[in-house]
């Protein structure tokens, strides 16, 4: 016997023990043992969907005139828009399906309080970044902007300023402007209450939201600075413009305006013309995120109303988990019992790599983490049988081999070998329709099979390592070293049939 099998099975216990730790556990948290901070701190909870936790289902529609159409790219760019604000409001398993021609119907699974997440999907979202002039005026403050009357280009840059457009005359504020030693750096502080400004001032609209590629928070570090900064990247189209508004307007003010709202006023430190520039100032991580977030998912393409709203209750999810669970449990037993009873002891190293199988798919959905609906269980249960497919095929021929007078490590190789052709076949097609109950999956309607597809498919891939890896390698740990002409019964082999 080879040292190899042994170097494999001790890889394959670890696998399973971290594998069983996961599972076992609601939160990992590995701390550094030099200073005590957490270099992981993560929540592996199992997550369930709507059906099985309950929580709240919203149907959003366009807020358009009937006669207005909304293309299908608007929708889509809408969806994933409002996915994003979920996400980003820490609403976990959140999902949205588009449903054509103007609505898109959402699901919180888990959600009491409401108000705070409709209101901000509801939310128009007009970013625009507005030359103030050499005055900075307190975050809060609504401002009337040319935006909706300036010709705004397809990318995003404002061109013309109407002649009817008052000069800029903001109120007076004893906020002093920070030295300048960034791209650009907000020193406003937040007020309490809007301050409206005088009807008669209106401020021009550099660029709006959609000029923005993509915007991320970092560490100051990076560029050289202290505490948080806000990276944003314009598209390239854009570029060229905005370096000639920053690099004529060094020293001045320019807002970040969401719905006429001001919600940062950094100073143009020096011309923006890579592309790319970042935001400093007196940041928390919840504050830099915040602005992050509004710059990243500021803009929908159409406004959206509240249709229809409605709480789901958890007594029937609860009674699903609870039946899920004994389905589970007695297919499983079944299962081991049946393997166990027609191959003996082949049978029960296939009951141990099919335990193996269950720890490491529950620490796959607890880690990626996958929503568990009902029918991702079905899913999950459903790759129970298929795990032992790949089993049953190699006991089949390894059994053929032994009764051809092979020895049995001879067997279990030649068992393999001939066996794979058809187990991976059998699971690439089982794959292909995964992928094609994915696709369709993300239709309106449809979120169900999508669940379904990602189970069985995780189950699949889990199962190919099973059988390849973990079955192989505790069949030749167990098996090399015992003659099959003196144990043949060990085997479901009788003396009459070999």
């Amino acid at each position: 016997m080879t040292r190899r099998p042994y170097l494999t099975l001790v890889i394959i216990l670890l696998l399973v023990a971290f594998a069983a730790w996961v599972d076992l556990s609601k939160q990992i948290i590995i701390s550094n043992p030099f200073n005590g901070k957490a270099l992981v701190d993560r929540n592996v909870d199992i997550k369930l969907g709507l059906d099985l936790r309950g929580g709240l289902q919203v149907l959003l529609q366009a807020d358009l005139p009937t006669t207005t159409t909304v293309s299908s790219t608007d929708l889509s760019t809408e969806q994933q828009i409002l996915m994003s604000r979920a996400n980003a409001l820490g609403v976990s398993e959140v999902v949205m399906q588009a449903a054509p021609p103007n609505r898109i119907i959402a699901q919180f699974p888990g959600l009491t309080n409401s108000d705070q997440v409709v209101a901000s999907l509801q939310e128009t979202g007009v970013l625009e970044f507005v030359d103030l002039g050499s005055t900075r005026l307190p975050e809060g403050t609504v401002i009337e902007t040319d935006y909706r009357s300036a010709a705004a280009g397809p990318n995003g840059i404002v061109t013309e300023i109407p002649t009817s457009v008052a000069s800029p005359t903001p109120l007076p504020t004893d906020t002093a402007t920070p030295a300048a030693t960034a791209a650009s750096t907000p020193g406003a502080t937040p007020v309490a209450a809007a301050t409206p400004i005088p009807a008669a001032t209106v401020y021009h609209t550099v660029m709006a939201g959609t000029s923005l590629s993509s915007v991320e928070v970092t560490t100051g570090s990076t560029v050289g600075v202290a505490g948080y900064v806000i990276n944003f990247s314009l598209k390239p189209d854009a570029t060229t413009a905005f370096g000639d508004y920053t690099g004529s307007h060094i020293g001045q003010i320019l807002a970040i305006v969401l719905d006429k709202k001001i919600i940062s006023a950094p100073t143009i430190n020096a011309k923006i013309d890579k592309g790319s520039g970042y935001i400093e100032g007196n940041f928390t991580s919840d504050s830099a995120n915040a602005l992050a977030i509004n710059l990243r998912y500021g803009s929908l393409p159409v406004p959206v109303k509240v249709v229809e709203s409605q709480t789901v209750g958890a007594t029937l999810g609860a009674d699903s988990i609870r039946r899920s669970l004994i389905a589970g449990i007695i297919g499983l037993l079944a299962v081991v019992l049946f393997m166990l009873l027609y191959y003996r002891l082949p049978g029960f190293i296939a009951d141990l790599a099919l335990i193996t199988y269950a720890c490491i798919s529950l620490m796959l959905f607890k880690l990626i983490p996958v929503v568990l609906s009902l029918p991702g269980i079905a899913g999950f249960i459903l790759g129970i049988g298929m795990a032992v497919d790949a089993n049953i095929l190699i006991f089949e021929r390894l059994k053929e081999e032994l009764r051809a007078g092979r020895t049995l490590r001879q067997a279990i190789d030649l068992g393999w070998s001939r066996a794979w052709p058809s187990i991976r076949d059998a699971n690439i097609s089982t794959l292909i329709t995964c992928l094609i109950l994915f696709i369709f999956g993300n239709t309106f309607g449809a979120s169900m099979v999508k669940g379904f597809s990602i189970t069985l498919a995780l189950g699949v891939l889990v199962s190919l390592f099973t059988s390849i890896i973990v079955t192989r390698t505790f069949l030749h740990v167990v098996l090399d070293s015992i003659k099959f002409t003196e144990h043949p019964r060990w085997f479901g082999i009788t003396e009459g049939s070999k």
